[in-house]
């Protein structure tokens, strides 16, 4: 072991100690280090939406290209230029293919939201519960999409996507 190791140990035994020696500290600790995840998911939080938000403006940018290379290809068919017609349809077909995949990669990106919504709810309950009962242990934990804020936040996200969906198809 290095001396780094060594002193890494003997600092994680005295605070063992004295967290022994101070039980109430042990508590604020917890709860201090609750605060800090708290506080990261919510920096995540706003970081996600943000992602989205430019995902979705690539994507409404993305469809109105589609619409456009759609309109060529039957202009191009209409004046009988079938080779362009066919190359102006196969650059609409990789948009298309390119719009799937930004898709996809936005619906991901709820995934991870979701996600970081129901920790930052179960630290509000954690919370919630030591507030109630000082000293006592923070709540089991319930499973993901119990609670009726989880159902409602997933069922927003799928309002969302499906309203995006239409808009992409028009």
């Amino acid at each position: 072991m290095s001396w780094l190791d060594d002193l890494e140990t003997w600092l994680d035994s005295q605070l063992a100690d004295a967290l022994r020696a101070n039980p109430g500290q042990e508590a604020l600790l917890a709860e201090q280090e609750r605060r800090d995840r708290q506080e990261r998911l919510r920096r995540q939080r706003l970081q996600l939406q943000e992602e989205a938000e430019h995902s979705r403006a690539a994507l409404l940018q993305l469809a109105s290209e589609i619409r456009s290379w759609q309109e060529r290809v039957e202009r191009a068919r209409a004046a009988g230029a079938h080779d362009l017609a066919r190359r102006a349809e196969a650059h609409g077909n990789a948009l298309m293919e390119q719009g799937r995949q930004r898709w996809q990669a936005l619906a991901a990106l709820g995934e991870r939201f979701s996600a970081v919504e129901w920790e930052l709810s179960q630290l509000g309950h954690q919370a919630q519960g030591a507030a109630a009962k000082p000293g006592a242990t923070p709540p089991v934990e319930a499973k993901p999409g119990s609670s009726l804020g989880d159902d409602w936040a997933a069922f927003e996200a799928e309002q969302e996507l499906e309203a995006l969906r239409q808009r992409l198809k028009r």
